[in-house]
């Protein structure tokens, strides 16, 4: 088999997919989106996580531009950014359907 059979032109992953290959930082995404905007300190309660590793990690989801942050008194506040979500699950769905024409294809071949 050569090393081009099937291949397609790669896309980049955009800088918004990078970090939700970690379970803490989509454990945040997904309580910021059922709960809406947070404070680091709602949002590391009952996690196990220190306060300074929920920082850690929204400040990779901001620097990514998932989350959006703003101080309320001492505290900041962070909420999800809907339209880079969108994009980052968009690159997703085509890294999905990529693996899903893999699998038909190696169960087509096994088959035969």
């Amino acid at each position: 088999m050569s090393p081009n059979r099937g291949a397609t032109a790669r896309k980049v992953p955009p800088p918004e997919a990078a970090p939700l290959g970690d379970t803490t930082r989509l454990s945040l995404l997904e309580r910021l989106s059922a709960d809406g905007p947070l404070s680091i300190t709602r949002l590391s309660e009952g996690t196990g996580v220190t306060r300074q590793a929920i920082t850690r990690h929204l400040d990779s989801l901001g620097r990514s531009g998932l989350v959006r942050d703003a101080r309320r008194g001492r505290e900041r506040v962070f909420a999800l950014e809907p339209k880079r979500l969108e994009k980052a699950r968009q690159y997703l769905d085509h890294v999905a359907a990529q693996w899903d024409a893999a699998a038909a294809r190696l169960k087509a071949f096994v088959e035969r």
